[in-house]
């Protein structure tokens, strides 16, 4: 009979600490194999498996496309690439659309993971900002999986434990340092042979999208009902799936958001034209300045000076817009945060 033995972690803002935390405590006879996806840049130096064989006695190694995983081996997403599993036992490495804003992205290692390997998959999210994994755990525990979450009280990034417990039933909610035991326990134990629980139709669709497959030519098409947003990775059409309590978004070309992830991206976009609009006021003055100048040496000074008020009325529109920036709130479906003058400088 199978055991629970396959174990997926995701996480993101203090993930390395949790990992080396978590990772530390499991044996070296671990009947389990473990894949973990912590949010980084496409410019990484994916060291993270170095670190966690430091931090504990299990070996571990960025994932390779078409690789044979083994029991006792910690298996990371390597920077830019999603991690996904197959059958039989084998690793598919990807660069498949950016799905709430990050590629790896946890929600592709846990649909994947649930989709391929049904109740042997025990999925983990740990400390992490927004909500990426919450999708893909329900996925895990809709096909039999079994679900864990760290205590938002003592991560460091609390949001995207918090949203699992919001819109999963998760069946362990612990502190860190428990969750290494559990996972011995549970990986210990013989599932019943069983008839497997089919996911529905957008899973596996979602799954091949991931794998590089053309979103069009998977369904993503009959994947939801047509939304008011735009995708602001490609500016296509955003799908909308609502999913009990969770509502999700992908566009025809693949990109995915959760709703937080979406809102964050449009929190960005939105700073974006504002810097890009104060910078165009500002070239837009030192260019008047200079014209004026220009009129001034050639005795033109009725031009000139008109071009100098022009330019006192763009500079005050341009600090008007410079006061938005700095001061303005970010929505979030958590605290809202003030930008300050020192977020800037960082």
């Amino acid at each position: 009979m199978p055991a629970r033995d396959i174990i997926v972690i995701g996480t993101s803002t203090g993930g390395i600490e949790a990992t080396k935390v978590l990772v530390g405590a499991l044996p070296r006879d671990l009947q389990a194999s473990l894949f973990i996806v912590l949010h980084i840049g496409a410019n990484g130096l994916g060291l993270l498996p170095e670190i966690l064989e430091q931090a504990g006695c299990l070996p571990a190694s960025n994932a390779k496309n078409g690789e044979v995983f083994e029991p006792g081996h910690i298996y990371v997403a390597p920077p830019d690439h999603h991690l996904l599993l197959e059958q039989p036992c084998q690793l598919r490495v990807t660069r498949g659309p950016k799905e709430n804003r990050f590629r790896p992205a946890v929600d592709p290692l846990f649909r994947s993971a649930a989709y391929t390997f049904g109740p042997r998959v025990i999925g983990v999210i740990l400390t992490g900002e927004l909500d990426d994994g919450t999708a893909g755990l329900r996925s895990i525990k809709a096909r039999g999986g079994i679900a864990i979450v760290q205590d938002p009280s003592e991560a460091l990034a609390p949001s995207m434990p918090l949203s699992a417990l919001r819109h999963v039933a998760v069946d362990y909610s612990m502190r860190l340092e428990e969750v290494a035991p559990l996972l011995v326990k549970l990986s210990r134990v013989r599932l019943e042979e069983k008839r497997a629980i089919p996911l529905p139709k957008q899973v596996k669709t979602e799954v091949n999208i991931a794998k590089e497959a053309n979103a069009v030519d998977s369904g993503i098409m009959d994947w939801g009902e047509p939304s008011y947003y735009a995708c602001p990775e490609c500016h296509g059409v955003l799908l909308q799936l609502k999913e009990e309590t969770n509502l999700r978004f992908r566009c025809h070309t693949g990109h995915a958001y959760s709703m937080e992830s979406l809102l964050a991206e449009f929190n960005e976009r939105i700073e974006e034209n504002l810097w890009s609009a104060m910078r165009s006021l500002e070239e837009t003055v030192l260019l008047m300045r200079h014209m004026a100048a220009h009129f001034s040496e050639n005795n033109c000074d009725a031009a000139a000076e008109q071009l100098l008020r022009k330019a006192k009325e763009a500079e005050q529109r341009s600090e008007s817009i410079r006061q938005t920036v700095m001061g303005r709130e970010i929505a979030t479906l958590n605290q809202p945060k003030k930008i300050t003058k020192k977020d800037v400088d960082l």
